[in-house]
């Protein structure tokens, strides 16, 4: 998971356009734009990193570098 990466597609890209870049990613279908990654799991992590970023900035009204906070918050929850 890189934090550039993640912020990049925040943005750049719309919710819309992750969640299908999502769906082309779990179904193994070309992008319609570019996700920089190792590989596709790399590459589904980013952009589930910048769905919920984005969710969440617009759910609570906070910043980006909150957002991502509380995305790593819970992925370290999910890792212990």
């Amino acid at each position: 998971m890189k934090m550039p990466v993640i912020k990049r597609l925040v943005e750049t890209q719309t919710l819309e356009s992750l969640v299908a870049a999502e769906e082309a990613l779990l179904e193994e279908q070309e992008l319609a734009f570019e996700v920089e990654g190792e590989d596709e799991g790399e590459k589904l992590t980013h952009v589930f990193a910048a769905i919920f970023i984005l969710n969440h900035m617009q759910d609570h009204g906070s910043q980006f570098k909150d957002a991502l906070r509380e995305y790593t918050k819970k992925v370290r929850v999910s890792i212990s």
